[in-house]
C-alpha cells in the first residue's frame, strides 16, 4: 500500500518562497502521477481542492495550473522517493493546507476526485 507524507510547511513572509516535499512509501510504478493540491480556509472539508500541478513518473512530464505557472515547479527525487513543490513570490492568499496525491493509473487529471491516495496535508501560512 502506497502512502504519502508531506513535509516542509510552516510560516513564510510574503514574497518569500517555500519548498514542500511529498515522500512516498510502498511500491510505486511508472504509471504513477503525483499531484499537488491545496485547500484554503474557510472552505469546509469535502469542498473542491485547488489543483496546482502534477508530475508523471513515466517521463517526468509536468503540468501546472495558472496559480503555479511562472512562480513554481514540481520535480521528482528518485533517490529520496519524493516529489517536491517549489513556489516563490508567495502571497497571503497562498495560505492553505497543501496536499500531495497519487493517481496510480496515471491519467494526469486535474480533478481531486481522480486521485485515490492522499497525504495528510501540511499547513502553509503566508503573512504580509
Amino acid at each position: 500500500q502506497v502512502q504519502l507524507v508531506e513535509s516542509g510547511g510552516g510560516s513564510v513572509q510574503a514574497w518569500g518562497s517555500l519548498r514542500l516535499s511529498c515522500t512516498t512509501t510502498g511500491p510505486t510504478t511508472r504509471s504513477y502521477v503525483i499531484a499537488w493540491f491545496r485547500q484554503a480556509p474557510p472552505q469546509a472539508p469535502g469542498k473542491e481542492r485547488e489543483f496546482l500541478g502534477l508530475i508523471r513518473y513515466s517521463d517526468n512530464y509536468t503540468s501546472y495550473s495558472d496559480s503555479l505557472s511562472g512562480r513554481g515547479s514540481i520535480a521528482r527525487d528518485i533517490a529520496r522517493n519524493a516529489v517536491s513543490l517549489q513556489m516563490s513570490s508567495l502571497k497571503p492568499e497562498d495560505t492553505a493546507v497543501y496536499f500531495c496525491a497519487a493517481d496510480p493509473p496515471g491519467f494526469g487529471s486535474w480533478s481531486p476526485d481522480d486521485y485515490t491516495i492522499w497525504g495528510q496535508g501540511t499547513q502553509v501560512t503566508v503573512s504580509s
